[in-house]
């Protein structure tokens, strides 16, 4: 082996050993090692850097915007709030949970449609008196091999496809994969409907206590035209937040106090909620719930281009000792007081008539550069914005999902590639004002694109230095092997690297691996291509290995041997699944 092949394999070895081991970002890491692979001469810097002009890592970025169109328009909550209904038992529940979250996650990104389920799932298990860690796993890894079933299910696909057009000169189309996904799919569902529910333990989410965070009153009025008119408060979704509890009901100037979950909502239903900031970004995202105070209207500020802030009122606030009415705060800060809190509890009485002292901490909803504008002004303390707090401009959903068909549609039947439908359907996200192009960056997570740009320099570094032929040679040291065995080892392989590493990293350092061992063989290398797909994807064993697993650990209450237990044996599933159907789709 010559000397520029075990740098390279030196250099894999120690960034295998920080991603593993170390905390350090990944997107340092694996620009340190083509750093390093440059520095030293391995590469030269156009073949190190190739990897930031691959297709597959494009599409990838494009696609961030068409997931930030669809989860700023609602669409993603709006499909999930009809396709989950309201089971009445733990079966059922995990049924409406699997089927949707499969389906959704093969056109979608699987965090968006995650991060949409899982406040669905605990107004469930809080309703039914379920423990979520019977659900939200199942949820993730539902999700993840969905992701399996279409080029654009999941990044590594994509990531892999990429790798396929810029060193085989072949591309995949947006169904390829069905062949094998589907039957995936539909085994290792059937898998997590009848073993979930035994295989996972009986344990409550690690969810912040009401009484242990500021607390606030937070008023919300049944709109007219919304779908909550005739529909009781638990069929609405309102009777288990996560971070609040209706207490009253104003309704026709006459309150009603502990109001059954069989209450029917009425138009102009004023719903008075009880509990932390959250549950104000809870309810904003709730279809068929608008503020109900009348000063939020008055706002100059467009709906979907303002947010819920935090500000503690400090000794040189203009309105001290002022009720908020005497205060002007809407003309003087174009922010409208929501509820305030003092010493950690909510301040009881009408808004307009309470007294402001310093230390007060507001809850107020204004414009999105409200706290760069404050946050050094002597007038607030402190000053925080909530994440994610903007409302979803439900208007535009149905906009949104037919950009997403739209896009499905041209890369199915060949009228664009994978790349082009993708520009074009980002493209749509922005001309329509699905999101705003301001919002649309910051949806883009630059990290992850880095890392899997940088990735692709270890493995042309592999390729170029004879690395991952001879790492082949060590895997055919069997005589006589199979193709079919081999296709297994490169398969497990690829799994042992996608639970230590990122999924994208493990599938760009197995590519030239596989074509390795499969030209060494004298077979097709798509098979083994296509391996490495269903492979990276697998990361059902640890809670680090996709992103999904890691949502999940807080909400679900779960320890690493819980994903240990049901993900192992799910694995093993998959991978027998996966390895016995490639060869019958794409032949050695």
């Amino acid at each position: 082996m010559s000397i520029d092949a075990l740098a390279t394999l030196g250099v894999i070895g120690v960034v295998l050993a920080l991603l593993a081991l170390t905390r350090i970002a990944a997107d340092v890491i694996l620009m340190a090692s083509l750093a390093t692979l440059v520095v030293s001469g391995i590469l030269t810097p156009g073949e190190a850097l190739a990897g930031f002009g691959n297709p597959g890592v494009m599409t990838i970025a494009v696609l961030y915007v068409v997931a930030a169109g669809l989860k700023e328009t609602g669409a993603i909550q709006w499909l999930a709030h009809r396709l989950l209904g309201q089971p009445q038992r733990l079966r059922q529940a995990q049924l409406r949970v699997l089927l949707p979250a499969s389906g959704l996650s093969a056109f979608m990104n699987n965090t968006t449609v995650v991060a949409m389920f899982i406040p669905a799932i605990q107004e469930w298990a809080g309703r039914l008196r379920l423990p979520p860690s019977k659900l939200l796993l199942p949820l993730s890894y539902a999700a993840i091999i969905g992701g399996t079933c279409t080029l654009i299910g999941t990044s590594t696909n994509l990531v892999v496809d990429g790798l396929l057009q810029s060193e085989k000169g072949i591309g995949l189309a947006m169904f390829s994969l069905a062949w094998v996904g589907i039957p995936v799919v539909l085994i290792g569902g059937t898998f997590l409907y009848l073993f979930a529910d035994r295989l996972l333990p009986n344990r409550q989410g690690v969810l912040e206590q009401l009484e242990q965070a500021r607390e606030y009153s937070v008023e919300v009025v049944v709109d007219e035209k919304g779908p909550l008119v005739g529909k009781s408060i638990a069929d609405a979704g309102l009777r288990h937040l996560s971070f609040g509890y209706l207490a009253d009901i104003e309704r026709h100037g006459r309150l009603l106090t502990a109001v059954p979950p069989s209450t029917e909502l009425q138009a102009g239903d004023i719903l008075i909620f009880i509990g932390a900031p959250e549950c104000a970004r809870e309810l904003r995202r709730i279809h068929g719930l608008k503020p109900a105070s009348g000063d939020v209207h008055k706002l100059d500020i467009a709906h979907h281009q303002r947010c819920l802030v935090e500000a503690v009122i400090g000794p040189d606030f203009g309105g001290l000792n002022q009720t908020v009415r005497e205060s002007r705060f809407r003309s003087r800060y174009q922010a409208v007081i929501l509820s305030i809190s003092r010493h950690g509890k909510r301040l009881p009485g009408k808004l307009g008539d309470l007294r402001l002292q310093v230390g007060d901490t507001l809850l107020i909803e204004t414009a999105q550069d409200f706290v760069d504008q404050y946050r050094y002004r002597k007038d607030f303390l402190l000053v925080s914005a909530l994440n994610d707090s903007t409302p979803p401009d439900f208007r535009k959903a149905p906009v949104a999902m037919g950009i997403l068909a739209a896009m499905v549609v041209a890369s199915a039947t060949g009228l664009l590639s994978i790349l082009e439908a993708a520009l074009l359907a980002g493209g749509g996200m922005l001309v329509s004002r699905c999101v705003p192009a301001s919002k649309a960056r910051r949806y883009v997570d630059l990290s992850v694109l880095v890392v899997i740009a940088a990735s692709f320099a270890l493995g042309a570094a592999m390729t170029k230095t004879g690395a991952a032929a001879q790492i082949a040679q060590w895997l055919l040291l069997i005589d006589g092997l199979a193709p079919w065995a081999a296709l297994a080892l490169v398969y497990l392989m690829t799994v042992l690297f996608t639970e230590l590493i990122t999924n994208n990293a493990a599938a760009v350092l197995m590519f030239p691996i596989a074509v390795a061992v499969a030209e060494q063989l004298g077979v097709s290398f798509m098979p083994f291509v296509i391996a490495i797909m269903f492979a990276a994807s697998a990361s059902f064993m640890t809670p680090l290995g996709y992103q999904t697993n890691l949502m999940v650990l807080g909400p679900g209450g779960y320890r690493f041997i819980d994903y240990l237990r049901l993900g192992a044996p799910l694995s093993l599933i998959v991978g027998v699944t996966a390895v016995a159907l490639i060869p019958l789709v794409w032949s050695f």
